[in-house]
């Protein structure tokens, strides 16, 4: 029996997912939670096998979770279900410690068997993705296996490195301004410095090395 916890903030959705594993003799429905804090609490409560949790909700968000879920039920693997198809969000996801990841216009035979998959120990990834991206997500997951990134890397301020943090999650440089409390030339000068030791220009890049410092799981 697979015991599940769901995880999303649309009641409708929560209640056609406990129809569609409560019609299963192998799949047990533990709980059921709105937003991450409430997960947290009842994953902690029901140490559920399975969380399906999706990634956009009230308060942190589902990859904020995934390592809070893990210190209160260490057994529980998270399985991301979500609307966002671009590989960016699995990367954060992997690198937080998710299990696997499936996206919510899939048809539901293949969430039941991302549900299996996850449950016996290994990863699922419903995306199709490029060879070089299915590279650093084998990357990432060979990271996580070490414990740990491999290499070394040029060593950021804790400023520089909340700054890249949140332009990683997509902030401007004003929001990034007004969420650490400094002025925007403030934000634009960390931002310059980052680049120039990193040798990365575009978004895409940082996000990618903010993902391999672990900088997205918080």
């Amino acid at each position: 029996m697979i015991r599940i916890l769901i995880v999303d903030d649309h009641a409708i959705l929560r209640y056609g997912l406990r129809a569609l594993f409560d019609a299963r003799a192998d799949m047990e429905v533990v709980g059921e939670a709105s937003d991450t804090s409430e997960a947290i609490r009842q994953a902690e409560a029901t140490t559920p096998d399975i969380v399906l949790l999706d990634l956009t909700m009230p308060g942190r968000s589902g990859v904020q979770a995934i390592s809070e879920i893990h210190k209160v039920s260490p057994k529980s693997r998270c399985l991301i279900l979500t609307m966002h198809d671009d590989p960016v969000y699995l990367k954060s996801v992997l690198a937080a410690g998710g299990a696997g990841y499936v996206v919510k216009k899939s048809a539901h035979n293949e969430l039941l068997t991302a549900i299996k998959t996850v449950h016996e120990g290994r990863s699922y990834i419903g995306l199709t993705l490029p060879t070089d991206g299915l590279k650093e997500v084998t990357d990432i997951q060979a990271a996580r296996a070490n414990g740990g990134r491999n290499g070394s890397s040029p060593r950021l301020s804790r400023r520089e490195r909340d700054v890249l943090r949140l332009v990683a999650h997509g902030f401007t440089n004003k929001q990034i301004a007004e969420k650490l409390s400094i002025s925007l030339k403030t934000v634009e000068t960390y931002r310059s410095r980052v680049t120039e030791k990193l040798g990365l220009k575009h978004r895409a890049d940082l996000v990618r090395y903010a993902l391999d410092l672990g900088l997205l799981q918080a």
